[in-house]
């Protein structure tokens, strides 16, 4: 890999900005937007940091004025840096395509955005069925070791537009590769709008998830991955029903030979909807893997009132009740992290406690060192 392929030209980018990770200030221009547009620190076509740098703009000042145009043109190990702009486009990262970056040029993620509307029970265009899950996603990630930066990932696919369909899963982004980081990104959707997945049961992927966005109401982070969600917030939406719970946040389907799921630290939980609609999760036992026993932990975040703080856990199936999988909290604060009863949220020791951080998780990898 060259040394300025991957995530070592964020670094580099980053610190000639003074800042990190840091996204501008909503009203604020950026140097993409501004004499260097539109892709500001990160070069162009004419001046490419790198030999495997790609430039993307639907305005054509780039290599390609479509994401996926761009990735059908790289190969490992390239960097496609996206000028701010919607790209309304369904995007797949194949697995062929590993080391992979994509960055938005604008110091905001809300600039940068890829956004298509598939339900699960949207037909296809071939009348060969419906899409199914997985095939809602806007952007499809396998390849191991990708990278996004300052991505806003969504899906538009309303209810109300679609009385039709009743399979209303509609993904924003499925990842399943090992060693997938998304650094500053957002995932905005309704139901099940952050897929982290893995490409198989025997396949533990990793994933990193730091100062991310993500909303929407049923079940809208799910997957088998071991994903580790740092710094970042999660947002339950209003939704227009009469009853309650609205949603989950978390709906983990962990393989049971697989120690660590998702682990949610230094986080925070908001709402737009009225307090205690939300629970915190349910545990997915999928019908292609009945063994499962799904594991989250959240730790050291702020709940707030939107979470069901008497019975923050429920089930998705009688069969496969929450209590039996690995639920646990530690050090939650905030209105819906409050101990009503201690059976209905079961908190880790201190010595468990110390096997759940992010060096656990993620073993040897380290995506969040420079």
């Amino acid at each position: 890999m060259s040394p300025l392929s991957r995530r070592s030209l964020l670094w580099a980018a980053a610190a000639g900005s003074g800042t990190l990770l840091g996204a501008a200030a909503p009203g604020h221009a950026t140097a993409a937007e501004g004499g260097t547009a539109p892709f500001g620190p990160y070069g162009a076509p004419g001046r490419r940091l790198t030999p495997r740098t790609l430039y993307v703009d639907p305005a054509g000042r780039g290599d390609h004025p479509t994401v996926q145009a761009a990735v059908d043109a790289a190969g490992p190990g390239h960097t496609l840096v996206l000028a701010p702009a919607t790209y309304r486009e369904t995007v797949t990262v194949p697995a062929t395509h590993t080391d992979l970056t994509l960055v938005g040029a604008s110091g905001d993620p809300r600039r940068t955005v890829i956004v298509y509307g598939n339900a699960a029970g949207t037909p296809k265009p071939d009348g060969s069925g419906t899409h199914g899950t997985s095939g809602s996603a806007t952007t499809t990630v396998a390849a191991a070791g990708f990278t996004a930066y300052r991505v806003t990932f969504a899906n538009d696919f309303l209810r109300a537009d679609h009385p039709e369909i009743t399979a209303t899963q509609a993904v924003a982004l499925k990842a399943t590769g090992d060693r997938s980081a998304f650094l500053h990104c957002r995932f905005l959707g309704h139901q099940d709008t952050l897929y982290a997945d893995s490409p198989s049961l025997s396949v533990f992927a990793r994933q990193y998830y730091a100062h991310c966005y993500a909303e929407g109401d049923v079940d809208f982070v799910f997957g088998r991955a071991t994903a580790v969600f740092e710094h970042c917030r999660f947002h339950t939406l209003a939704r227009d029903v009469d009853f309650t719970p609205k949603g989950m946040v978390f709906a983990p389907s962990t393989a049971v030979a697989n120690p660590y799921g998702f682990l949610a630290t230094g986080c925070r939980i908001t709402s737009g909807a009225e307090d205690g609609a939300y629970k915190l999760a349910r545990p997915w036992v999928p019908s292609s893997d009945p063994t499962a026993r799904p594991s989250l932990v959240v730790r050291d975040s702020l709940l707030g009132p939107g979470i069901d703080a008497a019975a923050p856990y429920t089930d998705m199936r009688e069969q496969y009740p929450w209590q039996a999988q690995r639920f646990a909290e530690y050090r939650n604060a905030g209105p819906g992290a409050r101990i009503l009863d201690p059976a209905q949220r079961p908190q880790l020791t201190r010595a468990e406690a110390a096997t759940a951080t992010r060096a656990a998780y993620l073993g040897e990898w380290r995506p969040y060192a420079p």
